[in-house]
């Protein structure tokens, strides 16, 4: 849910090549405006942070899923130059690279770093200076932006998770507290924290109902009081963005952190998608709809004859989804892709 979605393998053997694919890629997001190569390069990024050894050749790239022709032949280009020419012409103007840089800011996107690269805004210090330009969420992301683009070592977001388990659990243990994303697939570092809660009064049938819910908000307000949360973003009845430090210890950075409120009945379909990989997500649903059922992050439903999604399956466990779709059950660790 962070701001950049880079490869978050520590000791990736590929990391240099990833890096330049991520280049890429954001420059066709924030720049062309070309969401097809934008996702094709994430895509290759993705692959190749998954690899345990050094890829060799273009050739060998091009073996591997989400890697075509053209790409394979950048990675010959990089593996045998050490450069990309492509990265070189972009990297020459300097209102490619100031949008680049401003969409590294938290809440800004390529719509907006154009209009400030525009009015002549094209670094940090300038940015700063013309904080008036900026709405709540952007001026957050600019206090924190050196903190924000650190990544997040695994022991740290163990230490948080207890911390958020003991004070949660202080209003009611019946809470139940997953940290997803890279963190729950057993990566060493993670770019934010991406926490579900759920609570066994709060089903699909009372958020339904429409009725005020305040568990998210006590939950944000007791965070707040015992100094782990320090700054919102946005919160509302289910979910909260923001801002979280270890208490009492200045020297750590702060970090971002989304905390969302699931329906008891939906939780584990969240879990199962809140914890990835985007690929591991997109090869269950293809498979559900194989099977004739549809999953999403809420539920999954049997297809009726017709194709129209019918009652919820009965899911206490994200054992009980792979059960379902009749496959083997994989541990988060293997879901990188």
């Amino acid at each position: 849910m962070g701001k950049r979605k880079a490869t978050d393998n520590a000791g990736n053997p590929n990391q240099d090549i990833c890096d330049f694919l991520m280049e890429l890629a954001n420059y066709e997001r924030n720049v062309s405006k070309n969401v097809y190569k934008y996702n094709a390069y994430r895509k290759a990024s993705g692959t190749l942070s998954t690899l345990t050894k050094r890829v060799k050749s273009g050739e060998e790239a091009r073996k591997l899923p989400g890697i075509g022709p053209k790409i394979a032949q950048k990675v010959d280009e990089y593996l045998q130059t050490g450069k990309l020419r492509k990265l070189e012409e972009i990297n020459k103007d300097e209102n490619n690279v100031a949008i680049n840089l401003l969409t590294r800011v938290s809440g800004i996107g390529p719509a907006k770093a154009k209009e400030l690269v525009d009015a002549g805004i094209k670094n940090l210090d300038s940015l700063r200076k013309h904080q008036d330009k900026l709405n709540h969420v952007q001026k957050i992301g600019l206090k924190y932006f050196d903190d924000f683009e650190k990544k997040i070592p695994r022991a740290e977001i163990a230490e948080i998770e207890h911390i958020f388990k003991k004070y949660i659990h202080e209003l009611s243990k019946e809470y139940v507290i997953t940290i997803c994303g890279s963190y729950r697939r057993g990566k060493e570092e993670s770019g934010d924290i991406d926490v579900l809660i759920t609570h066994p009064s709060y089903t699909s049938e009372e958020r339904e109902s429409k009725k005020k819910v305040d568990l998210l908000k006590n939950i944000v307000e007791n965070l707040e009081k015992n100094k782990l949360i320090t700054d919102t973003i946005s919160i509302g009845p289910t979910k909260f963005m923001g801002v979280c430090r270890i208490p009492g210890d200045e020297s750590k950075p702060f970090r971002r952190l989304d905390i969302r409120l699931v329906p008891y009945d939906q939780y584990y379909c969240a879990v199962l998608y809140y914890t990835g990989s985007d690929l591991f997500n997109k090869n269950m649903r293809a498979h559900a709809l194989k099977k004739k059922y549809t999953l999403n992050e809420y539920t999954l439903k049997r297809l009726t004859e017709e194709g129209v999604p019918g009652e919820a399956e009965k899911i206490t466990s994200e054992k009980d989804i792979f059960r379902i779709l009749g496959l083997p059950y994989k541990e988060p660790k293997d879901r990188n892709a």
